[in-house]
Parts: structure tokens; sequence; C-alpha cells
């Protein structure tokens, strides 16, 4: 539900605010027609034969498999008609006012810059990013979707998406430049994240700003010592779509 009183509080707190970090996660793009992982429709709660998704977006079953990793990535994680929905372009749109700072992705999907933001860290890479692991020449999403099989690279080697994989490490500059722009925030909006995805929802320890908003379906424990000050269990683009039309 989102009161009437929820909606004066949250216009209050965007009026008070120049310093926005928005921290998403993968309920940000549903409305875009990606599922995300962990709902009963998402990800994680459709068997693949008799494989976990969880387990064939590994690092190990990309060396070993890498034809049935692609078959799964292809049908389940590439959604290149995908369009920016309300809350990515209200984001893009406060980017240009200059009221938010950036935005720091879960997402793999690109949607943010698809709707103009610019500075926008993306802990686990992006999907229209690709390269060869042997000589690390750049492939672009279309290059990954007209393959037949495993896409190779012309010097033969395998070519991998620059997502990161289960068992691979976060980007450290991505990191290191995320974790800065929530350390200087004056307002931090979480949304559509469980926080269930480390190391990336701790990140959100690190705010010590004025304003905390998470905006989420379902209530979401966020880390020991978080203070929220308000708390949004609704659908954000609802709750963003007043800011389309100002």
């Amino acid at each position: 539900m989102y009161t009437q009183d929820q909606k004066e509080q949250f216009h209050h707190i965007i009026d008070d605010s120049r310093h926005i970090v928005f921290f998403g996660g993968a309920g940000v793009s549903t409305a875009s027609g990606i599922p995300d992982f962990r709902s009963a429709n998402g990800l994680y709660s459709q068997q693949y034969g008799a494989l976990r998704p969880e387990d064939i977006i590994s690092a190990g079953f990309f060396r070993s498999n890498p034809q049935l990793f692609y078959q799964f990535y292809k049908e389940k994680m590439l959604y290149p008609d995908a369009s920016p929905n309300t809350v990515h372009r209200v984001l893009a749109k406060w980017e240009k006012e200059g009221i938010l700072d950036s935005v720091v992705t879960q997402n793999i999907d690109g949607l943010h810059q698809a709707a103009g933001s610019h500075r926008v860290y993306e802990l686990h890479g992006s999907v229209l990013r690709n390269y060869c692991v042997r000589c690390r020449r750049f492939y672009d999403l279309s290059y990954i979707l007209s393959s037949d099989g495993v896409p190779k690279c012309d010097c033969g080697g395998i070519v991998k998406p620059d997502v990161v994989l289960y068992n691979e490490n976060l980007d450290e500059d991505v990191i290191e430049a995320a974790c800065e722009a929530i350390a200087r925030a004056d307002t931090m909006i979480v949304a559509g994240t469980s926080l269930n995805v480390y190391p990336a929802a701790s990140y959100v320890s690190l705010f010590r700003g004025k304003h905390l908003v998470l905006i989420n379906l379902e209530h979401v424990a966020v880390p020991y010592g978080v203070s929220v000050e308000l708390e949004i269990n609704h659908d954000m683009n609802e709750v963003f779509a007043d800011y389309l039309s100002e």
C-alpha cells in the first residue's frame, strides 16, 4: 500500500535532496518485462532439466560446459527488446536536473543507460559487453545473439559476457566508485532488491546521509545498524510516476 502520508513524505525527501544515490536490484526492471531472481516466478524458481539456474550461471559451469551455459543464458537472461520503464526514465531525468549523483545497480540489462543515465555503476556487469577470454577483443550483444552455440572470437577463444558469475569477484574499480558515491550521498533510495546478495547488499551500510528510503513490494530486512526513514511496499513505477510529468 502507498498511503497519502507516504507519498507526501517521499516528495518532501526528494525536494530536500541534492545528492541522491539510487541503489537498485532486479525488481527495477520487472516492469520492462525482465523477470527477477527470487520471486515465485523468478529465474531461480525455474528448473532447467536437472540443474539449478544458479549453478549454470557460475564461473565453473561456464568453463566446463559453455554450450549449456549459453543455451540457458540466451533463453533466460537476454531481453534485447526490453525498454526502460518509468523508474529508469525518472532517474535519468533527476540526473539531468542535477539532484541524482549516480545509480548503483545489481542489474545487467543496461536499461539505465538506455533511458539516458550516465553515472551508472554496474556491480554485476552488463550483457551489452562481451570479451574474448583469450585476447580480450570486444563483442556487442548482437554478436552473442547471432552466434550459433558458443560464440567464438576470430582468434579461436570463447567470448564471455562481461557479467559477474557465481564464484567471480566484483570489479574493484566499480566497487570503489559505488561505495564513494553512497558515502557522500545525502539521500539514498534502495529499490527492487531483497538485499540478500552479498557483498553488494552490504554497501547500503556505508550510507551516512540524511534520508534513506526503501521501496519494494515486500518488506526487506536491512543490514544491522542501517536506519530507514521511509519504507514503501508498493509498485515503484507508481511511486515514481508523479515525477515524469513534472
